[in-house]
């Protein structure tokens, strides 16, 4: 049993019988996130037609604990998807674009890595358990979930040409990417890597000092065809999250008329390509660092991140 897309959009104004009111409260397929939410198609649903269409099925018979509460589950997965998975992937990008601003000793980037790493001042194990509360168990929880609506999903955009189906692909599209990218970033970069070949980031080098700018960008120029990857992973990610974002004021009921998604889709555009535009600058000011320049300005702001947390001003 599929729905329609096209009653979502008001494209077929006739009753069809392969429609389901029960198919509809449960969102098969996660379409109800292309149609601002399934009890509002219901509503809709039943004003026109009334309980007409309501069948007892596979689909709809006794429906376990996990479905039951099905609604919500996917609540909480668009909410992680947002926070705190969004808003980590924003200080991520806008963090490794700080090597913009200084392309010879990499001290800017020094300084905001230290400033994020300032919990493993108190204890290495308290940024360990951020990473996992904070990132990696929502990551996990927000993929697992995503890989089922994806694949108990179906779009049709070579028959329903308008936008919202061919998000509704690409948004499926670029998950898959970026999943794929998101595991390779993390042997690549992450000390998580280190035993299996990865884990090219160091915060300092063997003699104690601040590596953290040298060591990413010898990461990123080890191999010719690792830049044009991070560059697909970024354009991936960046439009999986714009492209959310706007589901997602619509999933929660905040853009319910289109001229609220129209200018919704707007504003997410705009954030998206700016945010692709933050990415893709980190990544060529990597790709383009000297790796065999001086760092000793990096260790001002290693200096400056250690008088920030013992509480001293120093000269």
């Amino acid at each position: 049993m599929r729905l329609n897309p096209q009653l979502c959009v008001g494209g077929d104004d006739h009753y069809n019988p392969r429609f389901s009111l029960a198919a509809v409260r449960r969102g098969i397929g996660g379409w109800e996130v292309e149609c601002g939410g399934a009890r509002d198609v219901e509503r809709w649903w039943l004003s026109k037609w009334g309980d007409r269409g309501f069948v007892v099925d596979e689909h709809t018979q006794a429906l376990g604990p996990g479905e039951r509460h099905y609604f919500l589950i996917r609540r909480l997965h668009s909410l992680l998807g947002l926070v705190p998975i969004g808003v980590f992937v924003c200080i991520h990008l806008a963090t490794n674009a700080t090597i913009l601003f200084d392309s010879k000793g990499g001290s800017a980037f020094q300084w905001a890595v230290e400033i994020i790493h300032l919990p493993e001042k108190l204890h290495r194990n308290v940024l360990i358990a951020i990473e996992i509360v904070g990132i990696f168990l929502p990551l996990l929880f927000h993929s697992l979930l995503g890989l089922q609506i994806a694949f108990s999903g179906r779009s049709n955009p070579q028959h329903y040409r308008y936008g919202g189906n061919i998000r509704y692909t690409l948004q499926r599209i670029t998950a898959y990417i970026a999943l794929v990218f998101i595991l390779y970033h993390v042997w690549h970069m992450h000390w998580l890597g280190a035993g299996v070949g990865g884990g090219a980031f160091q915060m300092e080098d063997s003699v104690g000092n601040p590596a953290a700018a040298v060591s990413t960008a010898k990461g990123i120029q080890a191999a010719v065809w690792i830049a044009p990857l991070y560059a697909v992973g970024v354009i991936a990610t960046v439009f999986h999250l714009a492209n959310g974002i706007w589901t997602a004021l619509i999933t929660w009921g905040i853009t319910i008329k289109p001229r609220s998604q129209q200018i919704a889709g707007y504003m997410c555009a705009v954030f998206g390509v700016l945010l692709t535009l933050v990415g893709l600058g980190a990544l060529q000011g990597f790709k383009t660092f000297d790796t065999s320049g001086d760092v000793a300005s990096s260790q001002v702001a290693g200096t400056t991140a250690t008088m920030v947390i013992d509480g001293e001003a120093r000269d």
